[in-house]
């Protein structure tokens, strides 16, 4: 399983994009910050409701110079069927990964053998391929995008200034940073 500060491999999936099936790899988005959201199954109850969510709020993580591809272990021609069948899907403009061997799943450690299918799981990786954040839950608990775009926003404002300042919890653009070693003296 990749940890946070770890590069990702590069790997290459069939990906559904702009009503093409293709072939991708990981490699493909360096210099561009990615979240990965993995998601159990196309043509089931929460996973549409994530995907719509992140389809509506696409346009802003690409403002931010980050591109989304979400993954299940379905191929890529149930990708394009669950795309013309359902409302909710048919607004994804994102790449949807094809992972129906699981190798992305299990090197990311989202696979559940016994399942066949990848737990709910998000990975946020820098321009550097280096693994930033993670957050994996029970596949009954769906995900807030908006929570996704604002740990991307920090990470990316952390990236921008070297590290040298750090965000607070419920950090938001514009609002106050955290220097390290400066803002803690004598607080703690």
């Amino acid at each position: 399983m990749l940890k946070v500060g770890e590069i990702v491999p590069d790997i290459e999936f069939d990906v559904y994009h702009e009503d093409e099936i293709k072939k991708a790899r990981l490699s493909d988005y360096k210099s561009k910050w990615l979240v990965l959201l993995f998601y159990p199954a196309d043509f089931t109850f929460v996973c549409p409701t994530e995907l719509e969510d992140a389809a509506e709020k696409y346009a802003d993580f690409k403002k931010l110079g980050a591109e989304i591809v979400s993954f299940s272990t379905d191929t890529a021609y149930v990708h394009k069927a669950w795309h013309d069948e359902s409302k909710a899907i048919s607004k994804v403009k994102y790449p949807m990964g094809a992972d129906p061997a699981g190798k992305v799943c299990r090197t990311f450690g989202t696979y559940i053998e016994d399942e066949g299918v990848s737990v709910r799981a998000t990975y946020i990786i820098n321009p550097d391929q280096k693994v930033v954040a993670i957050d994996m839950h029970d596949n009954s608990i769906g995900r807030n995008i908006d929570e996704i775009y604002r740990k991307l926003q920090a990470a990316k404002f952390v990236y921008d200034h070297d590290g040298a300042v750090v965000c607070p919890a419920k950090w938001k653009p514009g609002e106050k940073t955290l220097t390290p070693g400066v803002d803690l003296v004598g607080k703690i």
